[in-house]
């Protein structure tokens, strides 16, 4: 049976909460399951697999909460999971201003369950200098991590100006890798130079804050992938944010991007002019019965570390 009263849609592609924690067998005994990798080191995408036909075709699958701590990604095929209107009074629009984000902002291609999808990332400051900050579930969802994962900053309708930047391992907050748990939805990806050179060499970078509390004014962008969108295009909204008052501790933004937009990066301290900020959460979902709003983690104690480990991969 759908419920559709507390129903909510995470924004882009994929999966569902693993179901309950692990228990100990007895207070003396070994633990009966190893703890979950919170990362991954994927197979680059083959040559040749991302074609221009193929990013536009990728796919923006939502995830839908039924009810608190409970989420389900559609089955191909299958019925129609995502509920409420398709297409929302225009909050945002085309980034036109230029500026940095143009080109630290990109879409991100994966591979899931035999599907190609989409989501968004951001290339920022770090001492690699090929880190990617990203959703959780755009790394890794339903207990399993993304293959074919590529990074194309500054996408532009199927072409990919900066090159593809294929991940060499793809990282997620130890609560995301563990449980899935929406207010942990983190990601990371390290990518690999491309021709002699670093992603922030070729596109530049952008900085972060932590645990720079809540009510903040925003900019937020992304790919948005799913109707009235269709991914050619970067996408932003601006405004105040607050905290989420329902069932996270997420930020929460007045927006209407759609599926595809998961993952890109939200901005406090944004600069219109040069189109520079300081990264503070990343597009993650939004409840169904608040068409216009959209939600994002709040970057604490645990994105830290997760970016930590993913500047220094």
């Amino acid at each position: 049976m759908r419920r559709h009263r507390f129903a909510a849609s995470v924004l882009t592609a994929v999966g569902a909460l693993l179901a309950g924690a692990l228990s100990a067998t007895a207070a003396d005994a070994a633990p009966s399951h190893s703890p979950a990798p919170a990362s991954f080191a994927p197979k680059a995408a083959a040559k040749g697999f991302w074609t221009a036909e193929r990013m536009r075709d990728a796919t923006p699958l939502d995830l839908v909460r039924r009810a608190p701590g409970s989420l389900k990604a559609p089955v191909p095929g299958g019925e129609e999971t995502v509920v409420g209107p398709t297409s929302f009074p225009q909050a945002g629009g085309p980034w036109t201003g230029g500026g940095s984000v143009v080109k630290t902002s990109g879409r991100v291609f994966f591979t899931f369950q035999g599907r190609t999808a989409s989501c968004s990332g951001n290339s920022v400051t770090s001492q690699n200098g090929s880190t990617v900050i990203t959703a959780g579930h755009c790394v890794k969802y339903q207990g399993s991590w993304h293959t074919n994962w590529v990074f194309v900053p500054g996408y532009d309708n199927g072409q990919a100006p900066y090159g593809q930047w294929s991940a060499t391992k793809i990282l997620a907050t130890d609560q995301w890798a563990a449980s899935e748990d929406i207010n942990y939805d983190v990601g990371a990806a390290v990518v690999a130079p491309l021709n002699g050179r670093t992603l922030a060499e070729t596109v530049g970078a952008q900085g972060l804050k932590f645990n720079g509390g809540y009510n903040k004014p925003m900019y937020a962008f992304g790919f948005p992938a799913a109707a009235p969108y269709d991914g050619s295009k970067l996408i932003h909204c601006s405004g105040n944010s607050s905290k989420d008052f329902l069932f996270s501790k997420d930020h929460s933004l007045g927006c209407n991007m759609t599926g595809g937009s998961s993952g890109g990066p939200w901005f406090e301290s944004f600069d219109e002019a040069t189109g520079t900020g300081l990264q503070t959460s990343v597009n993650s979902f939004g409840y169904t019965f608040l068409p216009n709003r959209m939600f994002g983690p709040y970057f604490g104690n645990e994105a830290k570390a997760v970016y930590d480990k993913a500047q220094v991969s």
